[in-house]
């Protein structure tokens, strides 16, 4: 028996999730062992009212990592995940919590650890991999962004907030984490030291994928990782991506993470379009551009899990 895959896969939101569903469908047929590393930095909804009154990591992200984790051949742990991810409605208190976040939330109290309450959340749903947060405590984020003031097109104002990062309308020129040098998650950097691939994106580009290369210990640890690269490019652009061509995607991340080197880069042909100026950025990279149909049949600007686990399975099975 060969020994396993150890795939990390970075993100937060719906990005992540599409990812981890990806690498769930082929983690039997290609022996692979999942670790999602989650951003800590959402302070919006029902996560940034949790964050606010009871302290803690939001716990949204997290909560659509274990959902996209869960055993697909358990049905009591599909109709937990289900639950997880039910949403309150209506105007009183509870009205816009999913289940799963009150779930974390009160896991995190009892256990006075995060990564404890994440095991004990993906035992819940009989998870298929491990779920960890970029770091134990919370973060702020913060963008220097141009035009962001539609009074003042051409000023660079500061906006902080993951939310208010992620619905501006300007120009993201840096972004950075508060505190500035936040502690990893110890159990990430040995997820990422002991990785046979590293999967970022897809996924919102300043706040989801990122920050992750903000962290110092994570930074060190994937620079220094000899595992290969792997990077998911978006289907579109977003608020917070306005005027970042998908080259332009590939040269962030080394903005913030110059020694980065990435092996594949796998991008939607269709939304590619000319994919002469992303092969050159990706071979600047030193990686290869893989282009496959990865988004869904009906043309929205979301990854497919069953495309993508197609494109994935020859890239992360066996050579």
């Amino acid at each position: 028996m060969r020994p396993a895959t150890k795939v990390v896969a970075f993100g937060g939101g719906h990005g992540l999730g599409a990812s981890l569903r990806a690498l769930r469908l082929l983690r039997r047929p290609l022996g692979l062992d999942v670790t999602a590393v989650v951003t800590v930095g959402d302070d919006g909804g029902s996560s940034g009212r949790l964050r606010a009154e009871r302290g803690g990591l939001p716990p949204g992200d997290l909560r659509q990592a274990l959902a996209a984790l869960a055993d697909p051949d358990d049905p009591v742990a599909q109709h937990t995940a289900e639950l997880m991810q039910y949403r309150f409605d209506g105007d009183d208190a509870l009205a816009g919590h999913p289940v799963g976040n009150l779930v974390l939330c009160g896991l995190m109290e009892l256990a006075g650890d995060p990564v404890t309450a994440l095991d004990r959340a993906a035992a819940m749903v009989r998870s298929v991999g491990r779920v960890l947060p970029m770091s134990r405590h919370p973060v702020g984020i913060e963008a220097d962004v141009r035009g962001g003031d539609p009074d003042r097109p051409d000023d660079v104002i500061v906006i902080t907030g993951q939310h208010e990062v992620a619905v501006s309308r300007g120009t993201v020129e840096r972004v950075r984490l508060h505190p500035p040098e936040p502690v990893a998650c110890t159990e990430a950097v040995a997820a990422i030291t002991g990785a046979d691939w590293l999967i970022f994106g897809p996924g919102s580009w300043y706040t989801s994928v990122i920050p992750h290369l903000l962290v110092p210990g994570l930074a060190a640890a994937i620079a220094s990782s000899g595992a290969k690269r792997l990077v998911t490019l978006n289907l579109a652009t977003e608020l917070e991506t306005i005027g970042l061509s998908l080259p332009d995607h590939l040269a962030a991340l080394t903005r913030y993470l110059p020694a980065l080197r990435v092996d594949v880069v796998l991008a939607d042909g269709k939304a590619v379009g000319d994919p002469e100026p992303v092969h050159r950025a990706a071979e600047s990279l030193g990686a290869k551009l893989l282009l496959a149909p990865v988004a869904v049949p009906d043309g929205a600007p979301r990854h497919d899990p069953v495309a993508l686990a197609a494109a994935l399975e020859p890239v992360l099975g066996p050579a």
